[in-house]
């Protein structure tokens, strides 16, 4: 692989004011501290948004309204969908919808590119590597909901509405990624000295993105030209990885002995009714239960970006506390 060349210029209709809607969450930080230190201002909005970065300007606004997510959006060049809603299909289904018109509408009015943060659930279970190819094929309600707001901006491209991209990530890990499964099932634990935990086939091949690789590649993509009206899988290492691999891994970094605790699927049920996020997640164990592999070639060989070894990644996770 050629040598990581340096992030295309920006053009002057990326040099404005970028726009970060859904603040506070991981990705939204790393993508903060990156386009900070490319000199880009930086506008945090959410319902209670916070400063990431000395001189980023705050606005409160709830993207329900299309009012105020017209006015958060107004003088913006770029703006990056980073919004995340209760992990509860019933609030996905009624509120996603609204917040993807609301923002295109916003986007379209004041003639602002759009880069929306997207996960892998539009895909379905995939025999093979995951790529921008793949076809949207969901089986889980919330997959369902995830190919309907994707194809709404899909078809808004299309139509010349708007000038966007997707941007998609695997599952994720790094400093401060509290909501990641391995954060749950793995970093805090070895933090408590506890035996590590695992959900589904620890042995099937599970690829991870690291936080800070897919916040700096955001910021890539928005100042960059000939990248927009396509989708992008953000650089993650294609390293062979899954449950055991990276439990072994993080357990020999901690200096702590290899140990890994595999919840019984069939325990996932009765404990699904007094822990509401075991029983969202139960339509989504195809993720787990064989192999989910993540290509992110493309990105890397249009845009010279390599993602962080899990080596590396664990060891700055681990050591972030």
């Amino acid at each position: 692989m050629p040598p990581p060349s340096a992030p295309p210029s920006a053009p002057p209709s990326a040099a404005g004011m970028h726009t970060i809607l859904g603040a506070n969450g991981v990705i939204a930080r790393e993508l903060s501290r990156a386009l900070a230190a490319s000199g880009v201002p930086v506008r945090q909005v959410s319902r209670h948004p916070r400063v990431v970065n000395a001189g980023d300007e705050v606005r409160a606004a709830d993207l329900l309204d299309a009012q105020a997510t017209a006015d958060a959006v107004a003088g913006s060049a770029v703006v990056y969908l980073l919004v995340g809603l209760a992990y509860e299909t019933a609030v996905w289904q009624r509120d996603w919808p609204r917040v993807m018109d609301n923002v295109l509408a916003a986007c379209q009015c004041h003639g602002a590119r759009l880069a929306f943060f997207d996960n892998v659930y539009a895909y379905g279970a995939v025999r093979g590597a995951m790529t921008e190819e793949t076809p949207f094929n969901p089986c889980s309600r919330k997959g369902e909901v995830r190919a309907a707001i994707a194809t709404r901006l899909l078809d808004a491209m299309a139509r010349g509405d708007v000038q966007a991209l997707i941007a998609r990530s695997a599952d994720f890990y790094g400093p401060g990624a509290t909501n990641s499964l391995l954060h749950a099932v793995l970093f805090e634990r070895l933090r408590a000295r506890r035996a590590p935990q695992w959900i589904g086939d620890p042995a099937a091949w599970h690829s991870f993105s690291y936080t800070p690789d897919a916040g700096a590649a955001l910021a890539v993509l928005g100042q960059a030209e000939g990248v927009w009206g396509q989708t992008w899988h953000l650089p993650t290492s294609a390293e062979a990885m899954g449950g055991e691999r990276i439990t072994r891994l993080a357990c020999e970094l901690a200096g702590q002995p290899y140990r890994l605790q595999v919840m019984p699927r069939w325990l996932l049920k009765p404990l699904g009714w007094w822990v509401p996020a075991l029983r969202e997640n139960q339509e989504l164990m195809y993720q787990l239960d064989r192999d989910y592999r993540f290509a992110s070639g493309k990105i890397e060989q249009a845009l010279g970006l390599r993602p962080t070894p899990y080596r590396d990644g664990v060891a700055a996770t681990l050591a972030s506390g």
